[in-house]
């Protein structure tokens, strides 16, 4: 895990469809106990109608919500709360600022003027994964989301896969929903 200021735990699922990563993250949060957000439900109204259009969202878009999702998840933390944030942070770019915040924002003062090192939150990244073929199956089923199929290839496109020194587990998508629970839950034994 990445070191920290806070005490706690998050884990984040990243997938490109939001239907599996959301109901992983919230089946698993309700047998752990802990908090679950559901980072699609962020999203600004401008993000949501550019993707309904069939518009991929760029860094530019994503940044501010990545950063609202930040400050969500080091609120949560720092009350002593566990949390489960199912969201597309489909870049190292992406996790980062889910985990430290915006790369360059200003540090913040405490009472004695001195600059305060931005929380960090000690993150564990899930990966779910999956050709394809098996992922665009499954969200053509989908119904009532404001991102449209056809935006699957664009995620696909921008999706950097966790590799070292990021603290991550990958699970594929072709296990049935108790077996991906059990490979989590093994994990953070």
């Amino acid at each position: 895990m990445e070191g920290g200021q806070l005490a706690g735990e998050g884990q984040s699922f990243e997938h490109p469809c939001p239907l599996h990563r959301s109901t992983v993250g919230a089946l698993l949060a309700s047998q752990l106990g802990w908090k679950f957000y559901d980072a699609d439900d962020y999203h600004s109204e401008e993000n949501r109608m550019k993707m309904a259009k069939g518009i991929p969202l760029n860094d530019q878009d994503r940044i501010p919500w990545l950063c609202s999702l930040h400050d969500i998840l080091v609120r949560d933390v720092a009350s002593g709360q566990h949390v489960i944030l199912a969201c597309s942070a489909l870049k190292k770019m992406y996790r980062d600022i889910l985990t430290r915040g915006k790369e360059g924002a200003p540090l913040k003062r405490d009472e004695s003027g001195k600059e305060e090192k931005p929380a960090e939150l000690q993150l564990l990244v899930v990966h779910l994964s999956g050709s394809f073929e098996v992922i665009s199956g499954r969200l053509l089923k989908r119904k009532g989301h404001f991102m449209p199929p056809e935006l699957l290839q664009s995620q696909f496109d921008t999706l950097e896969p966790p590799s070292a020194p990021e603290n991550f587990i990958q699970v594929s998508v072709e296990k049935n929903l108790p077996e991906i629970v059990a490979t989590i839950m093994e994990t953070l034994k």
